[in-house]
């Protein structure tokens, strides 16, 4: 990826890497209005199974919307599907996995997923909850004593699920290759001090977020979290899913593509039309969030590691675990974890009811945001509307309904499930972009509403 704007919000200017580290990388069904670029091939009728394209009967309005993101929002190459009560029922993909060597996507074509990534980390967690190997209201010192310096003995491990640990930056400096190491960044962060006072104010964790989750399951069950989450969770469904790719996987990789850039005007008229919050209130939280030096702007950079746009292009990055932002993986894969969470998946229940009840109540409507300006009111449900571990269904992004949870991905991709309707759903996209308006992942899950009834 490129940063192809420059500047601050002030100047009129947003650009992709800034946004990539704020907000709108965690939450934003991002897209654009570029021109068509690939045409989906995305048949309304057929068998709906795992290894074949089809949708079936009373779902193809999930097709129709599909369809739409090629026709008219310059969708280059994508793949959607749907999961109910543990049944596939939708399967597309379409476009091409790379634009410049008009290489088609397949059915085995694989993505980054950035942020989506959380989700799975999240569920990796909750399995050993679930299991009873780790309390969530235990402090992290209890599995991971170092963690303890600098005022942090009394952090518990829920305060890592639901960014409100205090831990967002890591000062560094850190290089990319010390970030791949893992351990350099575990260091760091035992020494970091809490932006404030933990519990108090939430912000979120772009990338701390994997490490420090990654690192409790790593010293519970001795395997780092891509390990972890290979053998508990992709294995046993059969996923095309991993935090760390294997070597022998890149050739099914989709190469990335940016959108066209946009304006803060444009930034500001999407975060209010998608937010329903008022032009004074949204233009604050932007100047707050994307602000130079501001904490949120500087959560993505990792100490200095991560602040090349194109090591995300790299194998070193994909080959290394980042539990917060660099699982690869296919839609499908993305839908039948989720599915896995709240309905049986060919005899595979990863989640307990009483489980997925508990994760999934919400923290951060408890904790003001960090870094914005005294007496600035920012709803969580128009903001950060966070779990343990997941976003939850609210006006900015509806999903399915009210009892939906999942994870979006910075430029578009997303999973979510949703226990009322029995639903696993997952997008994923080579077209990254970060506007807060764009209806591609939104219209999806709107047809999936739809067809639900």
């Amino acid at each position: 990826m490129t940063d192809t704007t420059s500047g601050t919000p002030e100047q009129g200017h947003i650009g992709r890497r800034t946004v990539l580290r704020g907000v709108l990388g965690a939450g934003a069904l991002a897209g654009t209005h570029a021109a068509l670029a690939g045409r989906a091939n995305a048949s309304a009728s057929g068998g709906g199974g795992d290894g074949e394209r089809g949708v079936e009967h009373g779902w193809g309005k999930v097709a129709d919307a599909f369809r739409a993101n090629f026709r008219n929002r310059g969708e280059v190459g994508a793949a959607c599907s749907v999961y109910v009560g543990g049944r596939p029922v939708v399967n597309l993909w379409g476009g091409l996995a790379d634009r410049e060597a008009n290489r088609p996507w397949r059915r085995n074509t694989i993505v980054q997923v950035a942020s989506t990534t959380k989700g799975a980390t999240a569920i990796c967690a909750h399995l050993l909850v679930q299991r009873g190997e780790l309390d969530l209201d235990a402090p992290v010192t209890r599995y991971w004593p170092e963690f303890g310096a600098a005022g942090k003995e009394r952090i518990p491990v829920r305060w890592l699920l639901s960014h409100q640990a205090g831990l967002p930056i890591v000062d560094g400096p850190l290089t990319f290759e010390q970030a791949c190491a893992w351990h350099p960044v575990i260091r760091a962060l035992e020494a970091q001090k809490p932006l404030w006072q933990p519990g108090t104010e939430h912000v979120y964790h772009s990338v701390t977020y994997g490490f420090l989750v990654g690192e409790v399951v790593r010293r519970i069950t001795g395997k780092s979290l891509g390990t972890f989450f290979a053998e508990e969770v992709a294995a046993p469904l059969g996923l095309s899913a991993w935090i760390g790719l294997p070597e022998k996987e890149e050739k099914r990789v989709a190469r990335l593509h940016d959108a066209a850039p946009f304006s803060v005007e444009e930034l500001l008229a999407g975060l209010i039309a998608t937010t329903g919050l008022d032009a004074e209130t949204v233009t604050a939280w932007v100047n707050a969030v994307w602000a130079p030096g501001s904490v949120q702007a500087r959560a993505g950079e990792l100490g200095g590691a991560l602040t090349d746009p194109a090591v995300y292009l790299t194998r070193a990055w994909r080959a290394a675990e980042f539990p917060a932002a660099n699982m690869l993986a296919d839609a499908r894969s993305v839908a039948r974890m989720y599915a896995a969470t709240v309905s049986d998946v060919d005899g595979v229940r990863l989640l307990e009811p009483a489980t997925v009840e508990r994760m999934t109540v919400v923290q951060t409507d408890r904790t003001p945001m960090h870094g914005l300006p005294p007496g600035l009111n920012l709803p969580a449900d128009r903001s950060f509307y966070m779990s343990l571990g997941f976003w939850r269904a609210c006006p900015p992004m509806p999903l399915t309904g009210p009892g939906a949870f999942g994870h979006p991905g910075s430029g578009g991709s997303i999973g979510f499930a949703d226990p009322d309707a029995g639903v696993g759903f997952g997008y994923v996209t080579n077209l990254w972009n970060y506007r807060p308006d764009d209806p591609r992942a939104a219209n999806l899950a709107k047809a999936v509403r739809s067809c639900l009834g």
